[in-house]
């Protein structure tokens, strides 16, 4: 009986994948959001001009885009 769970269990772990990317990309997702928060709380003209606006949008989306990927690829 031991032994058939322990043969499960070494084949469970064995098919499941590593998580570690989505961890990392969501952690940076979340770091990224607590800095807009504090920049744009700390500046009334956050980001400055056009140009940096679509940099921060498209930062944004990146990050967001490799969270999502990364959720679906090791799920």
């Amino acid at each position: 009986m031991l032994a058939t769970l322990l043969i499960f269990a070494q084949e469970t772990a064995e098919e499941e994948t590593s998580k570690t990317a989505f961890y990392v990309l969501g952690l940076v997702a979340a770091a990224w959001a607590i800095v807009l928060f504090a920049v744009g709380m700390r500046s009334a003209s956050f980001p400055g001009s056009p140009g940096a606006q679509r940099g921060v949008i498209a930062i944004s989306v990146i990050v967001v885009v490799g969270a999502m990927a990364s959720a679906v690829l090791t799920s």
